[in-house]
């Protein structure tokens, strides 16, 4: 028998084998791990920050809920996504479901016309004034965004590497884009202290979307780790290869192109996205909380995952509740969704802060 026939007749038996194929790719991940390392390593790392959240001490049975949800597949044009909509859904349900948001003062704008408007320009930055129109200490916010996100050149000083972060509305070829900075003036700046607001954004470029200059790792301390490229781009290959070995072609020529981008990806930063002279302007009189899905200098990933399209962020964050429950620091989410996405994307979910708060107590909205 050849040496190729032989090959051959392992594969096959490694294939049939769900057992084994795990065993194999825990062992892959081992050897990656002992030769590559840490897949992080701290760059000028800061003490963790003791601030505590002012919400806290002011929420009650009397507090108010509100939440707006944007998600824009853009149909029939050149930029058409898939999941978005689907992503509003699951994300309204989760907040209705599982963190008391009544559905009276929940807001969908949505592209498909059964949400309560479309989202263009104007009708986003109106709702997103109706989110903290007269917000009071113990009330909670949140916002959803899954669309197309930009970038375009800083034109104040604001931006550390001299670029806001954007989103697309339905409209955006001929309204325009949202910056960061409108965004963080109509939803950060005016919340009085007390105030919660929890935002995610499912899109590309979406690292500093709300402008908010205080970064975290996923130990809870105010620094980015750097990611190890070659230990990325390695743990892809070998998801790639053992998805050629169950004959998934598609994932396997996925795996490769992450492999490929990982590899030639630039290191992350090493500081925080806002310039050093507008941290004072933009640091929050609230807690403002933002979960993105990659960062500034990311794209994010429209998939399909378990047969239904979704963005990749918006299913990660409900996938971690699933498998830790609501019971679950912010500090440890950040880690269940950067664990998530390393072992399918190549896209690193951040979290950011107005404020320097503590990052390693329960989550809650």
């Amino acid at each position: 028998m050849s040496f190729l026939s032989s090959l051959s007749g392992y594969a096959k038996q490694v294939t049939e084998n769900p057992e084994t194929m795990k065993k194999v790719e825990e062992i892959g991940d081992q050897l990656i791990d002992t030769h590559l390392g840490n897949s992080t390593r701290e760059v000028n790392s800061t003490a963790a920050p003791s601030e505590q959240w002012r919400h806290q001490q002011y929420h009650n049975a009397q507090s108010n809920k509100k939440a707006l949800f944007i998600g824009i597949n853009y149909t029939n044009t050149e930029a058409e996504l898939r999941g978005c909509i689907q992503d509003v859904a699951n994300l309204s349900r989760f907040v209705r479901e599982k963190c008391g948001f009544p559905e009276n003062n929940m807001r969908k704008l949505t592209d498909d016309g059964k949400g309560y408007a479309l989202p263009t320009r104007a009708n986003i930055l109106a709702n997103m004034k109706w989110l903290v129109k007269d917000a009071k200490a113990g009330d909670s916010l949140f916002l959803h965004y899954s669309g197309h996100g930009s970038q375009e050149q800083d034109q104040n000083g604001d931006e550390a590497d001299g670029w806001d972060e954007t989103i697309c509305p339905l409209d955006y070829d001929t309204a325009g884009m949202i910056s960061d900075d409108d965004m963080h003036a109509i939803l950060c700046a005016p919340l009085p202290s007390g105030v919660k607001l929890t935002a995610i954004f499912d899109c590309c470029h979406s690292g500093s979307a709300l402008d908010l200059p205080f970064t975290y790792t996923i130990d809870g301390n105010l620094q980015i780790h750097q990611q190890d490229n070659r230990l990325v781009a390695a743990k892809h290959l070998l998801r790639a290869g053992l998805d050629f070995l169950r004959g998934d072609s598609e994932g396997a020529k996925r795996g490769w192109a992450d492999a490929m981008s990982a590899f030639s990806a630039p290191p992350a930063p090493t500081s925080g996205p806002v310039a050093d002279s507008h941290i004072k302007d933009k640091t929050t009189a609230g807690d403002v909380v933002l979960f993105s899905g990659c960062q500034d200098t990311q794209t994010s990933a429209d998939a399909v995952i378990d047969g239904t399209a979704t963005g990749a962020m918006s299913y990660a964050f409900i996938a971690a509740f699933e498998e830790h429950s609501m019971d679950i620091t912010y500090q440890d989410l950040l880690k269940a969704l950067r664990g998530f996405m390393l072992s399918k994307y190549s896209q690193i979910p951040q979290l950011s802060a107005g404020r320097e708060l503590k990052m390693n107590i329960k989550f809650s909205l």
